[in-house]
């Protein structure tokens, strides 16, 4: 199995959104995407409420059931579409992803 960890802080706007409202979007947008992607087993997304400086705005956590389920998700045409939201709305992205 194989964790895929994201790590994201926003700009302060975007989209004609606030960085807030942003974070919801992503989070809905990312949730939208259970059940619907080959080798997704589980898909968390997590609104920081601490606002610390070293903090960032939304994480997503997900397994996969192999490295080719994720390489496979990464290029699924839904995710793509997330991922150019994020892109957008995103002033800084960290990643790590390993095997269990």
């Amino acid at each position: 199995m194989v964790k895929h960890i994201v790590l994201w802080r926003l700009k302060p706007e975007a989209h004609g959104r606030s960085a807030a409202e942003n974070a919801r979007a992503i989070k809905e947008k990312l949730e939208a995407l259970r059940g619907r992607i080959p080798g997704l087993l589980r898909l968390e997304v997590g609104l920081d409420f601490s606002r610390q400086e070293s903090s960032g705005d939304v994480v997503l956590v997900s397994d996969f059931e192999s490295r080719a389920a994720l390489d496979g998700y990464q290029v699924h045409p839904e995710h793509e579409a997330v991922k150019g939201f994020i892109l957008e709305a995103r002033s800084e992205r960290r990643l790590v992803d390993y095997e269990v």
